[in-house]
């Protein structure tokens, strides 16, 4: 059997809801979900990591405190965070992309799958884009639709407006009024 991979976990208040961190002994997030009472960032876990132990650990490398600066404004705060994606070269290279999306902009599908180079990969990238452990810090909530639309978020689309808006508004521009205007 392989050694089990150390994690810790945290839980923590936002303005949309408790959040859950998973981290390894190195300091890299693993995980980052909305708790809710179906505990999928369990079922998440268990699907991605066969092997590991799991205990709770407080703030573990300041984590929830780039966290609530994120809520309290500074948006740009979480795009320091080590991360592990831990997933297939393909998904690891969306995400990659993800993580280049600034705070207070979007993409679409199909702009994320010509900046990776494969512009006919358009469902491929919403799949890996779904597949996404580290919401939030992995900002798969900044991908919308051709047309602008909010499509799907793992947290619901009521949470994946707000983190828009208030991106937005704390990167010195307003989405939705600059849309509107077009």
């Amino acid at each position: 059997m392989a050694d089990a991979l150390a994690l810790q976990v945290d839980r923590f208040p936002t303005p949309l809801g408790e959040g859950v961190i998973v981290s390894d002994d190195e300091g890299a997030m693993r995980l980052f979900y909305w708790d809710d009472p179906a505990h999928r960032w369990e079922a998440a876990l268990k699907q991605r990591y066969k092997h590991f132990t799991l205990r709770e650990k407080r703030n573990a490398f300041d984590h929830v405190k780039a966290f609530k600066d994120y809520f309290d404004g500074d948006v740009f705060g979480i795009d320091t965070l080590n991360v592990a994606f831990g997933g297939t070269p393909f998904q690891n290279k969306v995400w990659k992309a993800l993580r280049r999306i600034p705070a207070g902009t979007t993409t679409s599908y199909g702009a994320l799958a010509k900046k990776i180079g494969l512009p006919a990969a358009v469902r491929a990238v919403g799949l890996a884009n779904g597949q996404n452990p580290v919401s939030l810090v992995v900002p798969c909530h900044r991908v919308v639709g051709h047309d602008g639309s909010l499509t799907g978020y793992g947290g619901g689309l009521p949470r994946k407006r707000w983190l828009l808006e208030h991106e937005a508004r704390h990167a010195g521009h307003d989405l939705f009024q600059r849309k509107a205007r077009r």
